[in-house]
């Protein structure tokens, strides 16, 4: 896998979020092109339009979502299901994101806009998908993120058959774990990724944590430098 390419600075400002509202968004506005986007995840703040509409808003949430690398919670019978499944890393990142996208989802955000962009920074090298297939070949759940150094955003997941987006999940980790990943953000928890081991921590955690894992360098099965 090549190196990701810089699209080079931002115009815009991404405020800081130290000091914003714990629940509203940072910032409204800008744009989603690949230097914003960048350069935002970088400042700890990630982009979701404002009621399923066209304002784009800019978010740091506090408490923040992470998934410990060591702490992710892997059942018998999710380990049962990754041994049926195959795993694949970035081998079908527009069909994952479309279906991510998919309208009948409840609370579904992602509208042309995000995945344009985000199809965008995947060609740059930036955007990563992670499927899971069944043994007959059809993909059965699948999620995607960014990675920037030693931090992987995670943006969403999704099945088709059971245990789906549960296996790619266990992928993306085993991948992370053995490339060094410092830090794994999944925004916000919900009743499902807690049960698999996120947890909540203050955003001046994960703004701490934040700065030292974007010292670190990208794993190599993402384009980062090979390891010895």
């Amino acid at each position: 896998m090549t190196p990701p390419i810089d699209p080079g600075p931002s115009p815009w400002v991404i405020p800081s979020p130290v000091d914003a509202d714990p629940e509203g968004p940072v910032a409204v506005g800008a744009d989603l092109e690949p230097a914003t986007l960048l350069a935002a995840y970088r400042a700890g703040v990630f982009p979701m339009p404002l009621r399923r509409g066209r304002v784009l808003a800019w978010w740091s949430p506090d408490p923040r979502g992470i998934l410990p690398l060591d702490g992710l919670k892997v059942s018998t019978s999710l380990r049962r299901s990754t041994r049926r499944h195959t795993t694949t890393v970035d081998a079908a990142f527009e069909e994952v994101i479309a279906s991510c996208a998919d309208p009948k989802r409840e609370g579904g955000w992602i509208d042309r806009r995000v995945r344009r962009a985000y199809t965008e920074l995947h060609r740059l090298g930036w955007a990563h998908s992670v499927e899971a297939w069944t043994e007959d070949g059809r993909l059965a759940g699948g999620l995607y993120g960014v990675a920037i150094g030693g931090l992987f955003a995670g943006e969403s997941m999704f099945h088709r058959e059971r245990d789906g987006s549960k296996v790619a999940l266990v992928a993306l980790v085993d991948l992370l774990r053995a490339g060094g990943t410092r830090l794994l953000d999944v925004q916000w928890t919900t009743p499902h990724l807690r049960s698999l081991g996120a947890t909540d921590i203050p955003r001046s955690e994960y703004l701490a944590r934040l700065e030292d894992a974007l010292a670190a360098p990208l794993p190599a099965a993402l384009g980062g430098p090979p390891g010895p």
